[in-house]
């Protein structure tokens, strides 16, 4: 196959649409569903992210995409039992894909609605079931087993888009697009992130342990295919804020370090303890957790509101409770695409936990922004390689 018609292109206004290549076969097939425009999109940026992250770690990676941006990325480590509670996942044992994307879509379960999920491995029953029962509008995978693919194919009455990638396909090396009937052309971005990166270490405490490391890469990589400006935060295998498309610098770090609090605070046992009403809905549950979090909390409290989402009226989870919560987070590492211009963006992400820093350096107020490190006893690589994304 060299062209694929879809529905529209971003837009219903906005056809013909298609996909296709010259003089090479697509590199993939669409084994259920119609994936339109922006699924393409979506499905070809978050395949290139978990491929990279797989060859870097060595771990299955998954990843949650929403608008050409992952919402979460993770690796396929396995989940704690608080994780189980707060990402909605079966009892049991659950394989490492599985537990890859659960982690990679609880990374930020409201932005994940209705996400494209991407995977490194192939696709078992334990990730089509949890795929199965999440709103979701596809998936792309090297692969899935029999059983996994009647699962999906059962997802929304039987539209549920799936697409099989050639895990051994490599693009042109020169890749070309057209905005406003001219067109630009650029090398492919084959910069293979590893830990050879990470050694320029300039700050004083230069302790990096492995899965510090990991966390690094998993930033970077992640970066790599998320639109800038950007900044992502990251523990434990799984990012937990990132902060995509901003024009500054610190707007990308405070809204980065902002989902990173709310990840942290839905395991505060206040929300562990809510208790829903029967049947309730996942995505109902994830906007009644959300408001009950922020500072509209009075909102979901309300007469009338409440109780359709709650069994009892919950108790107010308070700013200084809150700040209490926030303040235990510890071991979190941030990537940023671009350089940290000012030592502001090192305090915002102090406030998040973070410990380790992966960016590029470059400013010229690079020596103020170590100090700000240093002042802090954090570990910060300056890795030289900016990573736009556009």
């Amino acid at each position: 196959m060299t062209e694929l018609e879809l529905k529209y292109g971003c837009n219903p206004n906005q056809k013909p649409a298609r996909i296709y290549m010259e003089g090479r076969e697509l590199p993939l097939t669409v084994l259920n569903g119609k994936p339109g425009y922006i699924n393409f999109m979506d499905a070809l940026n978050s395949w290139q992210l978990v491929k990279a992250l797989k060859k870097s770690t060595g771990l299955p990676a998954a990843a949650s995409f929403k608008h050409v941006s992952p919402a979460g990325a993770a690796l396929g480590k396995p989940l704690t039992d608080v994780e189980r509670k707060i990402y909605f996942a079966p009892e049991g044992d659950l394989s490492p894909i599985a537990c890859a994307y659960i982690r990679a879509r609880g990374a930020d379960r409201l932005c994940s609605f209705g996400d494209w999920a991407a995977l490194s491995d192939t696709c078992d029953a334990d990730t089509a079931r949890y795929l199965a029962a999440e709103v979701s509008d596809g998936v792309i995978a090297p692969a899935y087993t029999d059983e996994a693919l009647e699962i999906l194919k059962s997802k929304r009455k039987g539209g549920y888009n799936v697409v099989q990638i050639d895990p051994d396909y490599e693009p042109d090396p020169a890749e070309r697009r057209n905005i406003y009937g001219i067109w630009f052309e650029q090398g492919y971005n084959d910069l293979s992130i590893d830990e050879k990166m990470l050694e320029n270490i300039v700050t004083a405490n230069k302790e990096l342990s492995q899965d510090a490391k990991n966390d690094m890469l998993l930033s970077l990589i992640t970066l790599k295919y998320t639109q800038s400006n950007s900044v992502c935060y990251v523990k434990d295998g799984m990012t937990i804020g990132v902060g995509a498309g901003q024009q500054s610098r610190i707007h990308c770090t405070r809204l980065a370090g902002n989902k990173a609090d709310i990840w942290w605070l839905r395991q505060h046992p206040k929300v562990l303890g809510l208790q829903f009403v029967d049947g309730i809905r996942r995505p109902d549950r994830d906007n009644a957790i959300d408001i009950y979090i922020s500072d509209e909390h009075d909102d979901v409290l309300a007469e009338g509101v409440w109780q359709n989402t709650f069994k009892v009226r919950p108790e107010v989870l308070t700013e200084a409770e809150k700040k209490e919560w926030i303040a235990k987070m510890s071991s979190v590492t941030v990537g940023s695409d671009a350089f940290f211009p000012f030592g502001d963006n090192v305090e915002r992400a102090r406030k998040s936990g973070v410990q380790y820093i992966a960016q590029p350096g470059g400013s010229i107020r690079d020596d103020q922004v170590i100090a700000t490190a240093d002042k802090y006893g954090m570990v910060m690589a300056f890795t030289g390689i900016r990573l736009f994304h556009h």
